[in-house]
């Protein structure tokens, strides 16, 4: 007898069909046991001090994030992508989304050392001095959107050479 891998298709004319589930290939599989281990073994040692405290505040960002942040982004999204679009550029939306979302992104995971909320822990426990993260966060923010512009404008340069020239 066949062994069966997989679940139930349908019944055809009586008979019980099954389809394979695609697992993908065996380095695939030992690479997604290992990563979930590891995000086990993570989440042990993370709530092993103060698991109440962890629990809070995964669900608190969670919930700040679903409530809050996406529908804010998302209205600015938006925003941008009608404002492009009513100039007729609505090809430009991805070139400030991107910048734009790595920006924040870094703005997120830095914002207690960029606000100088935790100046003093920070020194204490690197023994460095926490000034400069504004500064830095606003540069790489600038090139981020410098670069964005450059490639839109290589881009755009090179859609023009294709063209051909207008008849006068």
């Amino acid at each position: 007898m066949r062994h069966v891998t997989g679940r139930v298709r349908g019944l055809v004319r009586g008979r019980v069909t099954w389809r394979r589930i695609p697992l993908g290939s065996p380095f695939q599989l030992a690479l997604l046991a290992c990563s979930f281990a590891l995000a086990g073994y993570a989440g042990v040692r993370l709530l092993a001090g103060d698991w109440l405290g962890v629990t809070l505040w995964f669900v608190a960002a969670a919930v700040l994030h679903d409530l809050v942040l996406l529908p804010l982004y998302a209205a600015v999204d938006r925003a941008v992508a009608r404002g492009l679009d009513a100039a007729g550029r609505r090809a430009w939306t991805g070139y400030l989304r991107v910048p734009a979302a790595l920006s924040c992104l870094l703005l997120l995971v830095w914002f207690p050392l960029i606000s100088g909320r935790t100046e003093r822990r920070y020194r204490l426990a690197t023994g460095l001095s926490p000034d400069g993260f504004l500064v830095r966060w606003l540069l790489i923010t600038a090139v981020l959107f410098g670069g964005s512009a450059l490639l839109l404008a290589v881009r755009l340069r090179r859609a023009a050479k294709r063209r051909p020239p207008a008849v006068h």
